[in-house]
């Protein structure tokens, strides 16, 4: 794990307006808190040097050693890592970082990427899709023992196979609290394709349905217009009989 170098300055301005200035002088406000020093302390740091490191390492741990200072003077050295960004939601800005005050003789929980090894026959020969259940993993270590990642090797799996955290072996002096039964990556079978009716097709049975009720009343007054002369007609035959 790399351990770099970081000038803060003391940030005496709070609120928001004092913020703002901040910002606008290319800086990012932030604080230091943890360890034995209980009270947190508000710093602010070079945006672009902050940014290029946190580029050049893409969302790996990160030891920092926080030289503190007020002007020129300097004030603290804390080792520390971060613990939270915040960003704006929709231009995705920084706007503060939490940093956590830590000693390299004591061990720190951290979460480390997942990352697949090699390339799934289930993918590769039959189509199938490779499924990050898990993309981090949580680990115990000491802060100069964190790995940059974990490989998982997927290079044997087919169809429908997983791989368990019981699976893969973690790296000397890392443990984790996960249940070794939980599922880190697995092969999904490829999508089926449903072919769909063609055009007007599912308009068909409604049609029929409708044409059928439709007719039966004009059925049933027809057997009605039938019945009317057959009556007449045997009232007749009646008449005829009695004269």
């Amino acid at each position: 794990m790399e351990e770099i170098k970081l000038d803060v300055q003391v940030r005496n301005e709070v609120g928001s307006r004092k913020v703002k200035a901040v910002y606008r002088s290319n800086q990012i406000p932030g604080v230091v808190y943890g360890g034995e020093q209980k009270t947190p302390m508000a710093i602010k740091l070079d945006r672009k040097a902050y940014e290029g490191i946190m580029r050049h390492h893409q969302g790996q741990n990160v030891i920092f050693h926080l030289n503190v200072l007020e002007g020129d003077k300097k004030l603290k050295d804390y080792t520390a890592i971060v613990k939270e960004e915040q960003h704006e939601p929709v231009s995705d800005t920084l706007r503060h970082i939490d940093f956590h005050r830590i000693s390299l003789t004591e061990e720190i929980e951290v979460k480390v990427p997942l990352v697949a090894k090699g390339e799934a026959p289930g993918v590769k020969n039959d189509g199938g899709s490779l499924d990050h259940i898990l993309w981090e993993l949580d680990v115990v270590c000491l802060p100069t023992n964190i790995p940059d990642k974990i490989e998982v090797d997927v290079s044997a799996l087919k169809i429908g196979d997983v791989v368990q955290l019981k699976d893969i072996v973690l790296p000397n002096g890392v443990r984790t609290k996960h249940d070794p039964e939980a599922i880190l990556m697995s092969v999904a079978p490829p999508m089926k394709e449903f072919e769909l009716p063609a055009e007007g097709e599912k308009d068909i049975e409604p049609e029929v349905i409708k044409e059928k009720k439709a007719e039966e009343p004009a059925a049933e007054a027809g057997e009605k217009a039938e019945e009317k002369p057959a009556k007449k007609e045997e009232k007749a035959k009646k008449e005829e009989a009695k004269g």
